[in-house]
C-alpha cells in the first residue's frame, strides 16, 4: 500500500473527486479511481467521501494506493543530457526512442532509469516507479522534460501543469500543405472507441487545446510549431490527424503511405515554467535532434 497526498488548488475546485485526481495523476482511469473511492483508500480532510464528492480550493486529498506488480528499478548509465539542474529541478532532454518510465515490456533503458543513475535525489510522490516524473513525452518523440527532485517542488509543477501556465512547444513535420499561416484546435480528447489502444477527438472526452503555427512549406509537407494549453494523451498527434495534417512517420495516427523516420517526427524543443521555490520564470530550449533536421535539409533540397 502506497500512500500519496494531494491539495486541490483553485483550478480543480468543483470537480468530482475521480475527474481531479485523474488530471492530478493522468496514469489512473476514472474507472479505477471511483473503484478506489468505493473501497475507502481515498479521503478528503482525513474523511472518507462519496463518489459524487466535488472537491473544494485546499482540500487535502489522500489516496492509499493498493499494492501493484512493481519491478526492480534499477539505476543504468544511459548518458542522459541535462540541460539544467539545482536542488528543486532538472530539465532533460529525451532521445528519440526512449520510454520515460518502467512499466510491463520496459523494465530497463528508461529515462527513469538514466535518472536514478545521474541524479541523487528525485521526488517520490509518483512511487518507485515513476520517482521525479511530472509529465512524459512518447517514446518517439525527442526534446525536453522537467523533473522534480523533491514533493515540494512536485506539487509545484504538477499545480503549474493543471493551471496550463507551463510553455511546451514543439516542432511537427505534417503531411501536407496548411495554408494558413496559424491557428488553433479546441477539439476533446479521449479514448478511441473503436481502439482503446488510441486516442481520438470523441464529445466525451477531455478539454485538449493546441496552437500551431507554419514554420516552413516543403510542397506535400509541412513543418509546425505546436503550443500546448493541455497536455492529453498523443494531444498533437490526434489534433493534426483531426484536421486533416497527420504528422510524418507517426505509425498510430499517420498515413500508410509516409516517411520511414521511424516514429513521428515530433521535437519537444522548448519548455517554460516558475522555479518552485524562488517563482521566477525559467525557459529551456533544445535543438532539433540530427535525423530530424537531416529530414528537413532533403527537403528543401
Amino acid at each position: 500500500m502506497e500512500r500519496l497526498e494531494y491539495e486541490i488548488t483553485e483550478e480543480l475546485t468543483g470537480s468530482r473527486i475521480d475527474k481531479a485526481l485523474a488530471t492530478l495523476q493522468p496514469d489512473w482511469s476514472r474507472t479505477q479511481i471511483q473503484q478506489w473511492v468505493k473501497e475507502e483508500h481515498i479521503k478528503v480532510n482525513n474523511s472518507v467521501v462519496k463518489q459524487n464528492y466535488k472537491v473544494k480550493t485546499d482540500d487535502q486529498v489522500t489516496v492509499e494506493q493498493p499494492a501493484m506488480e512493481e519491478y526492480d528499478v534499477e539505476a543504468e548509465n544511459l548518458n542522459l543530457e541535462i540541460v539544467y539542474e539545482d536542488q528543486d529541478v532538472l530539465v532533460v532532454n529525451k532521445p528519440v526512442g526512449m520510454v520515460v518510465h518502467p512499466s510491463a515490456g520496459h523494465v530497463s533503458g528508461t529515462l527513469v532509469n538514466g535518472l536514478m543513475y545521474q541524479v541523487t535525489d528525485l521526488s517520490g510522490i509518483n512511487g518507485i516507479m515513476r520517482p521525479g516524473i511530472v509529465h512524459r513525452i512518447d517514446k518517439d518523440t525527442s526534446g525536453l522534460l522537467m523533473v522534480a527532485k523533491n514533493d515540494k517542488a512536485h506539487v509545484s509543477l504538477v499545480n503549474q501543469l493543471v493551471a496550463k501556465s507551463v510553455n511546451r512547444v514543439y516542432t511537427a513535420l505534417v503531411h501536407g500543405h496548411i495554408p494558413h499561416d496559424n491557428g488553433t484546435i479546441d477539439a476533446p480528447i479521449g479514448r478511441d472507441k473503436r481502439d482503446r489502444q488510441r486516442m481520438a477527438v470523441v464529445d466525451e472526452g477531455k478539454n485538449a487545446v493546441t496552437h500551431f503555427k507554419v514554420l516552413e512549406r516543403f510542397g506535400a509537407y509541412t513543418l509546425v510549431e505546436c503550443r500546448l494549453e493541455t497536455g492529453r494523451t498523443h494531444q498533437i498527434r490526434v489534433h493534426m490527424k483531426y484536421i486533416g495534417y497527420p504528422l510524418v512517420g507517426d505509425p498510430k495516427y499517420g498515413q500508410r503511405k509516409t516517411i520511414d523516420f521511424g516514429g513521428q517526427v515530433l521535437h519537444a524543443g522548448t519548455i517554460g515554467f516558475d522555479h518552485p521555490t524562488t517563482d521566477e520564470y525559467m525557459e529551456f530550449t533544445a535543438p532539433l535532434p540530427e535525423n530530424f533536421q537531416q529530414l528537413l535539409n532533403e527537403l528543401r533540397s
